[in-house]
């Protein structure tokens, strides 16, 4: 029996942040991993790329899930590692390696040596950690807690069929709501992202029960870029389809992925997001929780980062 679960979000490679925010939780290294008398820790995925110690923060979760002082869910750096290293049977990975995507994922292919027996052992490892968790009274999922992905996948388990599924199929659609989260159509407008890629389509704020139009549905980061060199402006108040994702009802859910910016905060009463952006010199975020039914923000925990510029030029 455990006393609560400390759930940390995306690390991208930080593992001198990650120890330091263990400390502070109360996690001492002994006997290989890190350990809490009564607590356990869950860490909500994206362990790898842009950062520097990304073999250290690997070592320290993994020793730490096979000595049952942790649980993982899969993030989808992680997913995009494995669809990476897995050959599709008519050729080419499942995930192409194209410049783009070489460039997101070099930091990780770099630090354990692409093809190595060492990167075989962690693709191997990845295949192992479950989707989501369901720890009765507190859900955990990478991106988006969606019941009707979920039922589409079957299960927490990855599958083989889950990493060589095309886009279109309801498989490989499923994985990109639970893993990415749900997208909106901006109606023809474009932004450049941090990579400065086009983007015509922006994350849903599936959390947010005020979401009901484009405007404030659309989760833009404040001072993007149209697409055409100009400031991005305002979106119109569109109404939104409404078979988009929306948080269910139940337990609270954990999740990351959306690179919060500012003071950590809880969205509400049952869900927090706990990714602020440690990779560009935010806080590594935790939220301790006890067995309450409604999140707050006293529960928080937050050690921060220097940015590093290596981690600048990977942003």
């Amino acid at each position: 029996m455990t006393d609560g679960y400390d759930v940390i979000g995306d690390i991208h490679g930080h593992a001198e942040v990650l120890e330091r925010l263990l400390g502070q939780l109360g996690y001492r290294e002994t006997d290989g991993a890190f350990r809490h008398p009564v607590r356990q820790a869950v860490f909500v995925g994206d362990l790898v790329d842009r950062g520097p110690g990304q073999r250290r923060v690997l070592e320290v979760v993994r020793s730490m899930v096979e000595a049952g002082t942790a649980q993982m869910t899969l993030g989808n750096h992680e997913f995009n590692a494995v669809a990476w290293a897995t050959p599709r049977a008519g050729g080419g990975h499942c995930r192409v390696h194209s410049e783009k995507n070489r460039a997101q994922h070099a930091a990780f292919l770099e630090q354990v040596g692409e093809d190595s027996e060492d990167h075989r052992g962690w693709i191997d490892w990845f295949r192992t950690l479950p989707l989501w968790l369901d720890l009765g009274g507190l859900r955990v999922v990478h991106a988006c807690w969606d019941p009707a992905s979920m039922a589409v996948l079957g299960g927490p388990t990855l599958t083989e069929d889950m990493v060589t599924s095309e886009k279109g199929s309801d498989l490989y659609e499923a994985i990109e709501i639970v893993l990415k989260g749900p997208e909106i159509h901006l109606g023809g407008r474009c932004y450049l992202d941090k990579g400065g890629h086009e983007r015509r389509n922006a994350r849903f704020r599936w959390w947010d029960p005020d979401a009901t139009n484009l405007a404030n549905g659309a989760e833009i980061p404040s001072g993007s870029v149209a697409c055409d060199g100009g400031p991005f402006g305002e979106l119109p108040e569109t109404p939104v389809p409404p078979d988009l994702p929306r948080a269910p009802d139940g337990p609270p859910v954990l999740y990351g992925h959306y690179w919060r910016r500012g003071g950590p905060s809880v969205d509400g009463p049952k869900s927090a997001c706990l990714d602020w952006s440690v990779a560009s010199g935010g806080p590594l975020v935790a939220y301790r929780w006890s067995g309450e039914d409604e999140l707050t923000d006293e529960n928080l925990v937050a050690v921060t980062a220097p940015v590093s510029r290596d981690d600048v030029r990977r942003l």
